[in-house]
């Protein structure tokens, strides 16, 4: 019966491509900012029964019998949530991270209200207003910037730009800013010209809970994040609110954006949110920022000019116009892929090439972090890096580069 069999007998050229995927992550150094690699409890909750289950509605109010035990999971992720964060509402349901922003726009915004984000070329993110995605196409968006000569966020500028384009809602948040956001400062311009303010921690959800980074909870009316990237737990989106937002919150994610829950990732989330609160998972969230300000350093010595000259997060961002002119972010990506250092091109600010080919690249700590590196393997890296970008059409470089690569990743493996 084709219901016992497994998956290499069901689909064998499904079930070779999930090994080839896990020998690639063994294989390669992983660098993109916004991954990471989940405990094997992780998986085994987000590969259980309980993808099995539709669920539609909210604990004790589900569209559907049979919910008992899928209404406890839930129960418990929301918990561990609200208190890893300290948030008075938490919904764990959104697919995602851009989803969970859907879920505060439809909470509290009507079509052609007006956002003020980050501007995606200077570290922003698509779903705070870009105009390929929903947010741009819905709502009227204006966007702020960073300093040129600083690479850092102008509050004053900010807050002039607040005054005059007056928004009904203000986003703090990117997806390749490396610096800290005064979310207090945000909180004061908000409230200034009247509007909501939307903090995004996205990227830095894991960091926050581990009390690393500044948490927005008490000066944000939403708080969104995904909930996969540095905190490793079941892919999706979390919102956080407090309690006089919370109906809107959750009417405007189902039945507003979404339908049945994804059990299976809420379990995930559940899990990852359980570890979250160890020990372990503290220092291991220290270690991810020290091996990005080491990352940063070693770079600058090498000659690559990390924005704003360095990170107080878990990624950084290389502008490349000043060493490598010649060098796009998209050239720079392939080449360091065909040695198996995985990173992503990306933006920088004052960008002049296209967002598909681009000046810069962005590097993030947390997946090396959970292999085990540390500061001393962040000089290594950074050395192979910059050997790659440095000799681009020297193939003796690029075998021994990554010949190292390989020794690196049988010394740290992932899941053994």
């Amino acid at each position: 019966m084709a219901f016992d069999q497994p998956l290499d007998q069901i689909a064998p050229s499904v079930s070779e491509a999930v090994r080839r995927e896990r020998d690639r992550q063994e294989s390669t150094l992983g660098m993109i900012a916004s991954e990471n690699h989940v405990s094997k409890a992780v998986l085994e909750a987000q590969g259980s029964v309980l993808t099995n289950k539709y669920a539609e509605g909210y604990p004790g109010g589900r569209y559907y019998g049979g919910c008992q035990h899928v209404d406890t999971v839930e129960e418990v992720a929301v918990e561990r949530a609200k208190d890893l964060f300290g948030a008075d509402h938490a919904n764990v349901q959104p697919h995602s991270g851009t989803q969970a922003n859907m879920g505060v726009y439809f909470a509290v915004l009507e079509p052609g209200d007006r956002i003020l984000s980050l501007s995606l070329s200077h570290g922003g993110h698509l779903s705070h207003g870009h105009s390929v995605n929903f947010s741009g196409q819905l709502y009227d968006v204006e966007q702020y910037e960073v300093d040129p000569e600083t690479g850092y966020v102008d509050y004053d500028d900010l807050a002039r730009r607040a005054r005059e384009v007056e928004p009904d809602l203000v986003v703090s948040g990117s997806s390749a800013y490396p610096r800290e956001f005064d979310y207090e400062r945000i909180r004061e311009i908000a409230d200034e010209v009247d509007a909501y303010h939307l903090a995004d921690i996205a990227h830095v959800t894991g960091l926050i809970a581990a009390d690393v980074h500044t948490s927005p909870v008490d000066h944000a009316d939403f708080v969104t994040g995904s909930t996969h990237k540095t905190i490793r737990a079941g892919r999706g989106g979390l919102i956080m609110c407090d309690e006089e937002h919370a109906d809107d919150v959750d009417s405007a994610v189902f039945p507003g954006a979404q339908g049945g829950p994804l059990m299976h990732n809420i379990a995930g989330k559940a899990v990852g949110f359980a570890e979250a609160q160890t020990d372990e998972f503290a220092a291991y969230a220290e270690q991810v920022i020290a091996n990005a300000k080491r990352l940063a350093e070693a770079f600058d010595e090498r000659g690559l000019s990390p924005v704003s000259g360095g990170t107080d997060k878990h990624l950084l961002l290389v502008d490349l116009r000043e060493s490598h002119p010649d060098l796009t972010g998209k050239r720079a990506e392939s080449l360091l892929s065909d040695v198996g250092i995985v990173v992503n091109k990306n933006t920088v600010p004052g960008e002049t090439r296209s967002p598909m080919v681009t000046s810069g690249i962005r590097v993030g700590t947390p997946a090396l972090t959970t292999r085990g590196f540390g500061e001393a393997e962040m000089d290594t890296v950074a050395e192979l890096v910059v050997d790659v970008l440095d000799n681009p059409d020297d193939d003796v470089v690029g075998d021994r580069v990554a010949s190292q690569v390989d020794e690196l990743c049988e010394r740290f493996p992932i899941y053994g």
